[in-house]
């Protein structure tokens, strides 16, 4: 069973409604980044959208230790361990999530992206996301590996 960790970061500007966000993954081989955005959405897709894609490609063994900031954890807290009253917002990607997560044994917790982590450069890339889905619209890139270098504690 290989261990991968995960970092996501959501972002969005409320009074423009886009978005961007942002994963960061380690522990397959070389660590990886992507990063998105889009227009007209909230912060609970943009960090639900970023799980989705940091899960893709991964081992079908793997076991999964993700970080994200408390606004994003308490989105993806709800994928974990489902409340008594289910979210009625993003069922499409909700079920996508649950069918990709089914069987993977996965932890959550809560990081703060003040300071040189992981969790702030997530946090960092998926504000600039936000920027450039204002700008442009829809997107997904990968983060350059020399910007992804100088990522601490990877």
């Amino acid at each position: 069973m290989s261990a991968i960790r995960l970092w996501i970061a959501a972002s969005h500007d409320a009074a423009h409604r886009n978005g961007g966000w942002t994963y960061v993954r380690a522990g397959a081989g070389e660590p990886v980044a992507w990063a998105g955005g889009d227009r007209r959405t909230t912060r609970p897709r943009m960090a639900l959208t970023a799980f989705l894609a940091a899960l893709k490609d991964l081992p079908a063994d793997a076991s999964l230790a993700v970080v994200a900031p408390r606004a994003d954890a308490l989105v993806l807290h709800t994928l974990l361990k489902p409340p008594a009253d289910p979210p009625a917002d993003d069922l499409d990607l909700r079920a996508v999530l649950q069918a990709a997560l089914a069987g993977k044994t996965w932890t959550l917790a809560v990081g703060d992206p003040a300071g040189p982590t992981p969790a702030a450069f997530a946090a960092a890339w998926a504000d600039t996301a936000s920027e450039k889905a204002k700008m442009s619209g829809a997107f997904t890139n990968a983060i350059p590996k020399t910007n992804l270098a100088r990522a601490k504690g990877l």
